[in-house]
């Protein structure tokens, strides 16, 4: 049996990996659990599955959750250094990582140094320490398990087959809702619009992620690193069907693929069961009800965040973590009303433009260029001049 630390278990990877452990519990022992502020969904989690521990960001919501669950056998604890705790038990086997943003970064990187393996759902952590992380797990011996369904799918097409022997990584992305959206019509685009994604049921930040294709962005980042590929071996195509999920182009010219119905917990239960495979209760894919699969290049002057992913990898150095920062605050800030749509992409693009790349030697200049970055993109938002 599998003993499993999650980290996000209340966001829609963590609810899904649930739900896998719930149909295998020969499988699957979960023994840790942390969230952000949802204590309710967190409380009934810790009801159904009786984790050893159980962590929330601030203190008086932990105070408040063990209220909630006298008598109850689960510690609460709370803040980063419960995070590090829940990361690094003695117990735990694999830690799922689905914590949305850069505050995955620390955990991550503390459950591989303690030598646990990793079923990686927070992309940013190898957007923003991709060489640092990756040595780490070199360092210490440890598995990496992709869970975002494109890199899955990268991972399941590579099976078998040589590294060196690939010619290209296609990524495939959805489009978003916007994808047939004139350019002209994106500056009145609400949050309700935004948060309508066409295929896939995702939190908010990942969901405006989506639209404004910086997700997209992101996992370019992320394949480079986690396959060991560089930047101009991996492409994007937009395929609206979400059908297939990614491609390996080889160098005799075979491309191999992975389809499957657009759902979350074909991967999460791939990286968990490796190399067996487990039952998900994912509807089966029916090719012959497709009217047709299409692909085609994305339009780098629509999607302005996708090219700024592809100049912050070229950039390298600290801009990834910085371009990563400023988008969280440029997406909450979008959320809150403060800007419109377009302009997540103009203040991602000044925080990056006032930007100069620095080496990142340890995961404190990472986190120090994060911090620099949401304080020059809070600036700019504090002027008034990115609507």
């Amino acid at each position: 049996m599998k003993k499993l630390s999650i980290l996000g278990s209340t966001g829609s990877i963590g609810v899904s990996t649930l739900e896998i452990v719930a149909a295998h519990p020969d499988r699957f022992q979960v023994v840790a659990l942390t969230a952000g502020s949802n204590l309710t969904l967190l409380k009934q989690q810790i009801e159904a599955f009786s984790p050893k521990v159980a962590v929330v960001l601030a203190d008086d919501a932990a105070k408040q959750l063990r209220e909630q669950l006298p008598g109850a056998k689960t510690e609460i604890l709370s803040g980063v250094s419960g995070l590090i705790t829940a990361a690094t038990m003695p117990e735990t086997e694999m830690v799922v990582a689905a914590i949305v943003g850069a505050a995955g970064l620390v955990p991550t990187a503390a459950a591989v140094q303690a030598g646990k393996d990793v079923a990686l759902a927070n992309k940013e952590t190898l957007v923003t320490a991709g060489h640092l992380f990756m040595r780490m797990v070199a360092d210490k011996g440890v598995k990496l398990y992709p869970v975002d369904s494109e890199h899955s799918a990268v991972f399941q097409s590579m099976e078998g087959h040589r590294s060196e022997d690939i010619e290209k990584i296609i990524l495939t992305a959805s489009g978003g809702p916007f994808l047939n959206t004139p350019a002209a019509m994106l500056e009145n685009v609400t949050v309700q619009d935004a948060l309508n994604h066409p295929n896939w049921s995702m939190g908010k930040k990942i969901t405006i992620d989506s639209a404004t294709m910086m997700n997209k962005g992101l996992e370019v980042i992320e394949a480079r690193w986690l396959f060991d590929v560089p930047p101009e071996k991996i492409d994007v195509n937009i395929h609206p069907q979400s059908i297939i999920h990614s491609m390996v182009e080889y160098i005799d010219g075979c491309v191999i693929a992975q389809l499957g119905t657009p759902d979350m917990k074909a991967p999460i239960a791939y990286a968990l069961s490796y190399p067996e495979r487990v039952a998900t209760g994912v509807k089966p894919l029916d090719l012959t009800a497709l009217s047709g699969l299409t692909f085609f290049k994305p339009d780098l002057e629509r999607f302005r965040c996708l090219g700024l992913a592809y100049r912050a990898m070229g950039d390298g150095e600290s801009m990834p973590a910085v371009m990563n920062a400023a988008n969280e605050i440029a997406v909450e800030a979008f959320l809150g009303g403060r800007i419109g749509f377009t302009g997540i992409a103009r203040l991602i693009e000044r925080t990056m433009d006032a930007h100069v790349p620095r080496n990142l030697a340890h995961i404190e200049d990472v986190l120090l260029a994060d911090r620099w970055a949401r304080d020059a993109a809070r600036e700019q938002l504090g002027k008034g001049q990115v609507q």
